[in-house]
């Protein structure tokens, strides 16, 4: 048996563009309109008004990670998510260095929208992260 190579992941949102370009601004991806639109505004056109801005999508422009998938879904964000991405700035680093670029990065991320929770100090176990939110509320940590 085959095993699969590449993958999506999915959010479910209120507003799919506004998440998916929050994230586009975090991992430095992309969002291509779909094939034969020029624009996502073109696509949307395209749709009937019910379904227009129902999802949308990015990529990663060095084709390495995988593709975010962003769908609008009616029912509001209920609890703890059960999956959340671990935003990798901090890796190799250690001590007061580690903490200092997650800091600087986590600045940068709460420019664009997204929640500082709380710092996760460094145990026995693991370094230091910072736990957060992106516009719509949905976990991720900055390790």
């Amino acid at each position: 048996m085959a095993s699969i190579k590449q993958f999506q992941v999915t959010f479910d949102c209120t507003e799919p563009e506004r998440v998916a370009r929050f994230w586009c601004e975090v991992l430095g991806y992309v969002a291509p309109p779909p094939e034969g639109f020029a624009t996502w505004d073109e696509f949307d056109r395209s749709l009937p008004p019910e379904d227009r801005g129902s999802w949308f999508a990015c990529t990663d422009p060095s084709g390495v990670g995988p593709r975010l998938y962003f769908q609008r879904v009616p029912e509001g964000k209920a609890g703890k998510n059960r999956l959340h991405l671990d935003v990798r700035a901090g890796t190799g680093l250690v001590g007061q260095e580690r903490l200092a670029t997650l800091e600087a990065e986590c600045a940068r991320l709460v420019a664009l929208g997204a929640v500082r929770v709380r710092l996760l100090p460094a145990d026995d176990e693991n370094e230091s992260c910072i736990l957060m939110q992106d516009v719509e509320g949905n976990e991720f940590c900055l390790d």
